[in-house]
């Protein structure tokens, strides 16, 4: 497919990019599988490669990149060359954690922080989703009690990306006192203080990404660990949500077109009855259909990136993205599996961890149900 959104840079860092992927990552992945989380030492070798922190200021070692092209190239390699789980955690670092720091840290944030984040010293995560509150963001019941010069941190958090390896935490509390909407602020944690607990939490699929249940047993965290003004996290949380989206949406697509060339490849070399089964009718559709959707879904995403740079991506456009390409994936790597047959099933085939891995995507960052709110929301409905 031709995709005219990216120029002679865009095809120049994915190149480097690709190989960064398959020296650091891919020849590690299995390892990583077995241990739960990848080692920190892959983020220090991003970071000396200058693939992190590059959205923030060159002072600190950053690029001052804001054209979203260079992270949606770096989540299609990663799902382009299997490892999806491992490289997770840099997306998380670049992509998720990474814009608040940008946008809300301080003078003095910067200084302490900045450095750290792009040489890969210091890893980051956000922590939102609670036991009780997914997608319901207002339900946050992590309370952060103002004593003296220090907020005291209750509560609990799971299914943390980069829970176990992060020190450098963003913590998404509110006031005992306040209401739904109010009253939330954004906490950096820092390192491993008095009261943090930290449990792995094993999964379905994606077995290298390092992900993690917290709990804050009176977490003490300094006034000047505030990330932005208090009681605007809310605020702050909802102006990130289309990146998020486009995140996901963007990794999604390059997912489908993994499961799909695993898939073809195998239609082409697989025979029954004296054919190739590619040479049937009904295989011969299903790719055809597909293949189809794939394109479509890479276009309608492209487009939201260049929405995205210019400053014109919506929440609502953003979650159409997201509902429609997780599911797009879900179909592409249910079917594709079918077409592998019995072997599909089996731990030695690729495409039965690429149907694990992309299981989740249609419930983190908003399920396809809180998507589709969203959208039908727009409407004024």
């Amino acid at each position: 497919m031709s995709r005219p959104i990216f120029a002679a840079e865009h095809d120049a860092f994915r190149e480097e990019f690709a190989g960064f992927v398959r020296r650091e990552i891919v020849a590690h992945n299995d390892a990583w599988m077995q241990a739960g989380r990848v080692d920190r030492s892959m983020f220090a070798a991003a970071g000396a490669a200058g693939f992190l922190g590059r959205s923030l200021p060159r002072a600190y070692g950053g690029r001052d990149e804001s054209d979203f092209r260079f992270s949606q190239i770096m989540l299609e390699e990663f799902e382009l060359a299997g490892v999806a789980g491992a490289g997770s955690g840099l997306g998380l670092h670049n992509d998720m954690a990474l814009p608040y720091f940008r946008r809300y840290a301080s003078e003095g944030q910067r200084e302490r922080w900045f450095a750290g984040l792009c040489t890969g010293a210091r890893i980051g995560a956000i922590a939102i989703t609670e036991p009780g509150a997914g997608s319901d963001v207002a339900g946050i019941a992590t309370t952060a009690t103002l004593e003296g010069d220090e907020y005291v941190l209750r509560g609990d958090k799971t299914l943390i990306g980069n829970g176990m390896n992060a020190d450098l935490i963003i913590v998404v509390a509110r006031d005992p006192n306040s209401d739904r909407h109010r009253g939330m602020s954004l906490f950096v944690v820092e390192g491993g203080p008095d009261g943090l607990g930290r449990t792995m939490i094993p999964k379905v699929g994606r077995k290298a990404q390092d992900t993690a249940d917290l709990a804050f047993d009176d977490v003490r965290v300094p006034r000047a660990n505030v990330l932005g003004d208090p009681g605007a996290g809310f605020k702050q949380l909802m102006h990130n949500l289309p990146q998020e989206r486009l995140n996901i949406a963007a990794a999604a697509v390059a997912a489908s077109r993994y499961a799909f060339d695993l898939t073809l490849d195998y239609a082409r070399e697989r025979t029954a009855f004296g054919a190739s089964i590619g040479s049937f009718q009904h295989t011969r559709f299903v790719l055809a259909e597909l293949g189809t959707e794939i394109e479509v879904g890479q276009a309608f995403v492209d487009d939201c990136v260049g929405r995205f740079n210019a400053g014109e991506l919506t929440a609502e456009r953003a979650a159409m993205a997201k509902l429609w390409c997780t599911e797009l994936l879900a179909r592409v790597n249910d079917r594709c599996l079918q077409v592998h047959g019995g072997f599909g099933y089996t731990e030695a085939s690729a495409i039965s961890w690429a149907w694990r891995d992309g299981r989740v995507t249609t419930i983190y960052g908003g399920t396809s149900e809180i998507m589709m709110e969203v959208v039908g929301r727009s409407y004024g409905l």
